[in-house]
């Protein structure tokens, strides 16, 4: 199996790789050199309508396909990706900029995970009856939906397109998923695995394209009954206003402006790395990282003076460079949305305490897009920096003199998404856990997934929730039946 990246992708429809039947192709761009290395299919409602097409003649089938058979198929698929982690990360840190030993550490070990859960998880899913005395036995059958679509984002590219599609196929629906098209291209290589694992053709097709000229095909188009999205809020309202009046099922994993925040009494040394890790993971291009630092007021000077001397160490680098601890932003747009986003932060008043700045490493990222981890203090809760998601290697600091006060600055805006306490008062963590608004909280840690657990937000962090039997749950549809004794 050769998982080399072609200069022109192409299009994973009926089990055939075909290029898109406009012929045109939109510039893949590597963010640390920025230099183009690949073109992607610029796939429309044409391309999509074949795709949709596929899918709904491969869906009976699949559909009917005894589960220990979609087992074998979706497990294969998790081997294939482990056998290949190599050239896949490798491909996925030349088209996201991300170090190269976190691709091999994390996104493709992550994305074989999520294949072998769902593939194992399908065949222990049961459903529930209910008997009323002497009278009649209700039970309930979850079944497949149908064709339904999949929107993944860029920063974890293989890691959240496989998160939204090994459920979907496991529960018996055929799918056309839709990458980023600015991080296509292991979702590109998934498609030559999933020929070699023996998924038959039509059950997944995988379009590339732009939201606006693709992305809206999918979630407009009549015969795709449900749709999975991780993104934008933008985004978000966008798709949930196409897909509403269609009463199509929606999952809309949204942004995040997630608070991270810290007690006195907390397990100093194990808050700190974990909190440099939630801050710059991924140059901060996870929808999870704490971006707004809480820190009660009696540690802060304490806190600021190590924080910013341990972010002084971080390594701004080439993401083929071991020693790397940041790579390179994503693509120019939102280079410049983050360095915008720095600029308006020194606008509000606020002051950088490190950082801020464009960072141009030597040799071949002469030219690429790198930005300084940044640290920022000295802005209202209020503030735009405050309230909006920057979505970059860029964190806030702010400090609280009670447990109600952390609470106010933790709730202050409109995402609710994920949370951090640090603390060792186990009331304490409770009772602010509860409090929180938000729908994932870590207690002592970040990160630490259970795939089993329901994943979503609050508020503007989206609608409905991915994981576990909850991701079962929403790619089928619910059907009691009620039969008198």
């Amino acid at each position: 199996m050769n998982l080399s990246v072609p200069y022109h992708l192409e299009n994973y429809i009926d089990g055939l790789l075909i290029a898109p039947l406009s012929g045109k192709f939109i510039d893949g761009i590597n963010p640390a050199t920025a230099e183009v290395f690949t073109q992607i299919p610029d796939s429309n409602e044409k391309d999509v309508e074949l795709a949709v097409n596929a899918a709904k003649k491969a869906f009976p089938s699949w559909s009917t396909t005894p589960v220990e058979e979609r087992f074998k198929v979706l497990n294969r698929i998790a081997d294939l990706i482990d056998e290949n982690l190599e050239a896949l990360a490798l491909a996925e840190t030349t088209d996201n900029g991300k170090p190269l030993w976190l691709s091999k550490k994390v996104d493709i070990p992550r994305a074989s995970a999520n294949f072998r859960f769902f593939a194992t998880g399908i065949m222990h899913f049961a459903s529930e009856s209910h008997i009323m005395e002497d009278k009649a036995v209700n039970y309930t059958l979850r079944q497949p939906i149908g064709v339904v679509g999949c929107i993944s984002p860029w920063n974890l590219p293989l890691y959240l397109f496989t998160w939204k599609i090994a459920p979907a196929l496991a529960a018996g629906n055929c799918v056309v998923a839709k990458p980023s098209e600015v991080t296509p291209v292991t979702a590109f290589l998934l498609s030559i695995i999933c020929k070699e694992a023996g998924l038959p053709a039509g059950v997944l097709n995988i379009v590339h394209g732009t939201g606006q000229g693709c992305g809206e095909a999918i979630v407009a188009h009549p015969s795709i009954k449900a749709i999975s999205f991780t993104g934008s809020t933008r985004a978000g309202e966008r798709i949930a206003s196409l897909a509403a009046p269609k009463f199509k099922k929606l999952s809309l994993e949204l942004g995040g402006k997630n608070p991270n925040i810290i007690f006195s009494d907390c397990n100093w040394g194990k808050m700190m790395n974990s909190t440099l890790q939630s801050s710059f993971a991924n140059q901060g291009q996870i929808c999870l990282c704490g971006s707004r630092i809480l820190i009660e007021e009696s540690i802060y000077d304490k806190f600021k003076a190590e924080f910013v001397e341990r972010v002084r160490k971080l390594t701004v680098a080439d993401p083929l460079d071991e020693n790397s601890r940041q790579g390179a932003i994503v693509s120019k747009m939102h280079f410049d949305k983050v360095m915008n986003c720095i600029e308006t932060a020194r606008q509000e008043g606020g002051k950088i305490l490190i950082g801020g700045n464009a960072v141009n490493p030597d040799g071949r990222c002469a030219k690429g897009y790198f930005i300084e981890p940044t640290v920022i203090e000295g802005l209202d809760c209020n503030c735009k920096t405050n309230m909006e998601e920057i979505f970059g290697p860029v964190v806030t600091l702010q400090s609280f003199k009670t447990e109600e006060e952390a609470l106010q600055l933790a709730n202050a805006c409109d995402y609710g998404l994920a949370a951090t306490i640090w603390t060792q008062d186990i009331s304490r963590a409770n009772r602010v856990a509860a409090k929180v608004e938000s729908g994932i909280i870590w207690v002592n840690c970040w990160l630490l997934r259970d795939l089993r657990t329901p994943f979503g937000g609050m508020k503007n962090s989206g609608v409905g929730r991915e994981g576990g039997w909850e991701a079962l749950r929403f790619f089928t549809d619910a059907k009691n039946v009620c039969m008198q004794l």
